[in-house]
């Protein structure tokens, strides 16, 4: 019975080959795209699974309190944290401190007499093996960090730096300062491990070791604990180790321990995280309802290309249920039609996969590999979407054919009635869809190009930063800015400790002796010329000076208007006040700028200070130049950076370009939502196709008699039309509300955005209606030219 019941299907299929086609297309298309999607999500889900401890393995956050730091959660915790849950609570197996170089800056690493740049080095505890095991091709994982100025090199990084050389014992020199022996090679971490190091060197080697501390919260901490652990019980005890270690006055935060299968996605909100690979749980749900929602569009326009036929199809029936055939008969056999063109739709859906995950790697910046495809957990996952597609695409026309009578098929159009309403839903359902979805890409495409074109508060364009951590005193730092000077394309030139769209130093200001809690601030040592720069604009007071006598303890400060709205001042009212902001007791504020976006428009702008404290150290060089020449102001640069520093590397980052990497992830969403909105408005067309062809064959006699009754083809075609224009019209009435509401929603995550304006959902709508007049359009005129003769002649 199965056996004739395939044959029957495949018959089916020959016969009447646009439609097989048509229907092939539609579910190949919301397959391949629910394949990348749920591939991507399985991906981004297995992160970290591959750590034998997983299960106990956390990472420890810290929690602010009060008003400092506005309630964050950052990912990373003071230096004093690791050793002392280690050796004061028993059921911590492990623990393993992680700093990125510099707190996130560029290496400059010289080896084998040649200089390399390197953003993947950690100085990191022993331990960290133990945690994560790690598979060494040379040295001992147990020992390799032991000694400090030790480190060990990821395989790729041994090759960059030794090339087929054998590393072992040769020394590598980190930032013209520090040097290191290698003492092993390790397997490079998988793509989906949240480790994601080229070199780690030993943390014994810094001065964070010898002297921990409290407060400087800026150390990736990760403990393993026993087996049966309570989480929240541990937690506990780490509260007690803190009120033993701190004051109560002194209290700024609490310890938490985050599991380490929620460390890749539920981290978006988090500060601090060293990790180049996070992913964003949010992001994951809205992929799995935009596959979800592409494959139901895809199975809906199968319904609706099915019942289409039904004519055809109803003769079929009644003959098949007067030869005694059953109900379940015929719907078995109506299934196996559609098992058998959704199996072929799956497999052009894999092939189309796997020559698209290229691209799709490239769209989403994701590492979906095509061995990917064969592990047994994909395959079980396509054979459950081949049988929920199948059961899902398939009911409608089984159930609805079957049910057909013998009797009934006399006058089918007694047998339209019932159903017609369905359809017209399924068809509004595919365009209320489409159209939110196109709601939602011009509104994702309106809000970049606010944020792109928002006036930040200071002009990023044209300004570079050369990095200037490898050059050991001020006096050659100056050197290089009096070099750059000369160059004749160079306009401003200013040192500084950092630059807006990158993390300074987290300091807290106060308003007074009683404020305890105080506010966050983010403080930038730099000089005078920084801020012409940046063309910041001055409300107050004066730039900070040009030159500060050794010993002098003095500290200028340059605020911006939000420090100084906490402060309860004017701008004129600040200049020569006092301030409280931990940089010692002279610190003056001197002037005050008005307020810039140092940081991603989802965050609202926040106090921001620029001081000559020299205890920290400005580690690049901050150059506006005029943009006739980029190019050859860039070799000029990088020729003057060779004459003050020959030994390491020329590292530079574009301001403006800096600032585009903040919104990574919204153009990642804008460009995906393009392409799958595309698709999708592609695969409801074809139902909507689908219905036209239903329509037609139902009302062709009717067209008949129009047409020798003297009705022109263009009179037939506009009646045909409006009946669908109608249901466009009820899909976007049903659309629009939803679609403000989810992107209202989205918008959230801004503090600066847009307000959602009607132009955006007329847009909408013209193209919904545009694109349904075109796909209707070809289907009636086509019944409108056909010959009246043929479809009169059995009346």
């Amino acid at each position: 019975m199965f056996k004739n019941h395939i044959k029957i299907a495949w018959r089916s299929l020959k016969m009447d080959r646009m439609f097989s086609v048509l229907n092939i297309l539609g579910l190949s298309i919301g397959l391949t795209i629910a394949i990348l999607l749920f591939s991507f999500i399985t991906f981004e889900k297995s992160y970290d699974t591959q750590y034998k401890n997983n299960k106990d393995i956390y990472r420890v956050l810290v929690n602010t309190t009060g008003d400092a730091f506005d309630k964050e959660i950052m990912a990373t915790a003071p230096a004093a944290v690791a050793p002392a849950l280690k050796s004061e609570l028993p059921t911590v197996k492990h623990a393993a401190r992680m700093l990125q170089h510099s707190f996130g800056e560029t290496a400059f690493i010289k080896a084998n007499n040649s200089n390399f740049l390197e953003k993947r080095l950690f100085w990191c505890d022993q331990e960290l093996f133990s945690i994560f095991e790690t598979e060494f091709v040379k040295g001992n994982a147990a020992s390799a960090l032991s000694r400090p100025n030790t480190v060990v090199l990821s395989v790729s990084a041994a090759k960059k730096y030794f090339g087929e050389q054998d590393p072992m014992g040769k020394t590598i020199k980190v930032d013209d300062k520090t040097e290191l022996e290698v003492t092993g090679v390790y397997v490079d971490y998988a793509k989906n491990s949240t480790i994601d190091a080229n070199l780690i060197a030993s943390f014994n080697t810094t001065y964070f070791y010898k002297e921990p501390s409290w407060g400087n919260s800026s150390f990736e901490t990760y403990v393993q604990l026993k087996k049966n652990t309570s989480k929240s019980s541990l937690e506990n005890q780490i509260q007690q180790i803190i009120d033993k270690n701190i004051d109560k006055e002194g209290q700024w935060y609490t310890l938490s321990l985050q599991p380490l299968d929620k460390v890749h996605l539920y981290s978006k909100e988090y500060t601090n995280s060293y990790t180049s690979r996070s992913g964003n749980i949010s992001e994951i749900k809205n992929l799995s309802f935009l596959a979800l929602l592409i494959l139901l569009i895809a199975c809906v326009n199968y319904m609706n290309l099915m019942t289409a036929r039904s004519q055809k199809r109803a003769k079929d029936v009644g003959i098949n249920k007067t030869l005694g055939a059953s109900s379940k008969n015929l719907i078995a056999r109506f299934y196996a039609e559609t098992g058998l063109l959704t199996l072929i739709a799956l497999c052009i859906g894999v092939l189309l996969s796997v020559a698209i995950i290229p691209v799709f790697n490239t769209l989403t910046d994701s590492n979906l590999e095509f061995s990917f495809l064969l592990k047994p957990d994909f395959i079980l996952g396509m054979f459950l979407v081949w049988l929920i597609t199948t059961l899902v695409a398939g009911s409608y026309p089984a159930f609805y054919l079957s049910g057909f009578s013998p009797s009934s098929i006399l006058k089918p159009a007694n047998r339209m009635v019932g159903n017609s309403v369905i359809r017209k839903a399924l068809v509004v359902l595919q365009f209320t869809a489409s159209v939110v979805l196109i709601v939602g890409v011009l509104v994702v495409y309106q809000q970049l190009e606010f944020m792109k074109n928002k006036d930040l508060g200071y002009t990023p364009q044209n300004v570079v930063a050369v990095s200037t951590a490898a050059i050991k005193t001020y006096n050659n730092k100056h050197a290089l800015a009096e070099e750059v000077k000369r160059v004749s394309s160079v306009l401003e030139v200013g040192l500084a400790q950092g630059f807006p769209g990158m993390e300074v130093s987290g300091r807290t200001i106060h308003k007074n002796d009683q404020d305890e809690n105080g506010k966050g601030i983010q403080t930038n040592v730099s000089d005078a010329s920084v801020l012409d720069v940046l063309q910041l604009k001055l409300l107050a007071g004066k730039k900070l000076p040009n030159l500060k006598q050794e010993g002098d303890t003095l500290v200028d400060v340059v605020l911006n208007k939000k420090a100084i709205d906490y402060l309860g001042y004017t701008p004129e009212e600040a200049i020569g006040k006092k301030v409280d902001m931990q940089l010692g007791d002279g610190a003056t504020i001197i002037g005050v700028v008005d307020d810039f976006n140092f940081e991603s428009l989802h965050k609202p702008v926040g106090a921001y200070a620029f001081h000559n404290n020299n205890y920290e150290s400005k580690s690049y060089l901050l150059v506006r130049f005029n943009s006739v020449s980029v190019t050859n102001t860039m070799q000029q640069l990088e020729a003057a950076y060779a004459k003050v520093s020959p030994d390491s590397s020329f590292d530079y980052t574009f301001l403006d370009k800096n600032m585009e990497q903040l919104y990574a992830q919204d153009r990642k969403i804008a460009k995906v939502g393009l392409l799958f909105c595309l698709l999708a408005i592609f695969v409801a067309c074809l139902g909507l196709f689908g219905l036209a062809a239903f329509t037609a064959e139902q009302r062709k006699k009717e067209i008949g008699v129009r047409k020798v009754l003297g009705a022109s083809v263009l009179g037939i075609t506009q009646m045909l039309s409006a009946d669908f224009l109608k249901l466009v019209i009820v899909s976007l009435l049903v659309a629009f509300p939803v679609a403000y509401i989810l992107m209202q929603k989205w918008l959230q995550e801004f503090a600066y955005r847009i307000d959602i304006g009607w132009l955006v959902f007329f847009i909408a709508g013209m193209c919904a209606v545009i694109i349904a007049l075109i796909t209707v359009s070809f289907q009636a005129i086509k019944a409108a030219t056909a010959n009246p003769i043929k479809s009169l002649r059995t009346e």
